[in-house]
């Protein structure tokens, strides 16, 4: 199964509350490798840069506590979400030190509440923190670069009588709050990618939502890039059987995904919206009904959101 249970059907959100708003995750960090695809923990670096040169990361882990994972991420998600709300509501200084419970955070992303779940949830803290990252993303020059951390710091308050965490306060980063803060900076997500299990489909899915977003002609990435992009550090052919198995599942949500070949016969990704595949699917059907009837052809998508969906490299 590629989804968890959800054991929180009705969430009592968080501080700031969240209930009913949108997941929000930051475009620029969707498409590229900058965290580790497995709970085991992981201390090889990741390595990637874009097929022009332009673009590159690398991610390390401490040791002592190994590289920040993708579940871990849902953490800095959470926090998108909450400051994407406080900026709707017109709040001018958006704090970087966000503060909620560790029972609140933990129902935010779907996670249960037990003992084991606050000592994961310190766990992760701990490697958001102490993961470095350098990058050449948001560089004028090739020359130029950026290191830091998910996380600047973080506390967690202990019940004196229980020994349970309480309240806590997450600090972001400069480099991370000013990605969420910018100007048309994050997507939203769908909500049930809390529950996917599997770390492969959770980096396939942001991937998909970057690059595919709800362009009804979809997307097509080659395997050998796919593979660099999602990080992961599995030989080609372990991730490519990995990949089989996840396109047979297809239960991503909002998108449909098919291996094929491009045009000189290189093993591919095809990923497309359910909802864009569906809508132009109606679209084409009322043409034809409207040809048959003597009537004006539906009106089609802004051409201007077509060409920018479009103009988004396979091979970013």
């Amino acid at each position: 199964m590629t989804r968890r249970r959800d054991p929180n059907s009705e969430l009592d959100l968080f501080i700031p509350l969240l209930h009913d708003v949108p997941l929000k995750d930051q475009r620029e960090t969707m498409e590229r490798p900058f965290f580790s695809l497995q709970k085991r923990k992981r201390l090889k670096p990741i390595e990637y840069r874009s097929p022009d040169g332009d673009v590159w990361v690398k991610v390390e882990a401490m040791p002592a506590y190994g590289m920040a994972t993708i579940w871990d991420a849902d953490i800095l998600i959470w926090a998108a979400s909450a400051l994407a709300r406080m900026k709707a509501q017109g709040v001018n200084d958006l704090p970087r030190t966000l503060k909620t419970t560790t029972y609140d955070l933990l129902r935010a992303i779907k996670r249960d509440t037990g003992g084991k779940a606050y000592a994961e949830l310190q766990a992760a803290l701990q490697r958001l923190e102490t993961t470095s990252i350098r990058t050449s993303l948001r560089a004028p020059t090739r020359r130029t670069e950026a290191q830091f951390g998910w996380l600047d710091g973080w506390t967690l308050e202990i019940d004196q009588n229980t020994g349970q965490p309480r309240g806590m306060t997450l600090t972001l980063s400069n480099w991370v709050y000013e990605g969420i803060v910018g100007d048309r900076s994050l997507l939203t997500m769908h909500g049930d990618y809390f529950l996917l299990t599997g770390g492969l489909e959770r980096s396939l899915y942001r991937i998909a939502r970057k690059h595919a977003g709800v362009q009804p002609e979809g997307w097509l990435c080659r395997l050998e890039i796919l593979h660099t992009k999602t990080g992961s550090d599995s030989p080609s052919k372990e991730f490519n059987r990995m990949l089989r198995k996840v396109v047979e599942r297809n239960q991503l949500p909002e998108y449909d995904l098919k291996l094929t070949t491009t045009q000189d016969g290189s093993p591919a990704l095809f990923v497309v919206s359910r909802m864009a595949a569906l809508e132009g699917a109606v679209t084409a059907e009322l043409a034809v009904l409207n040809a048959r009837d003597g009537l004006p052809a539906p009106a089609a998508k802004s051409p201007l959101k077509t060409r920018a969906r479009r103009a988004v490299p396979a091979n970013a």
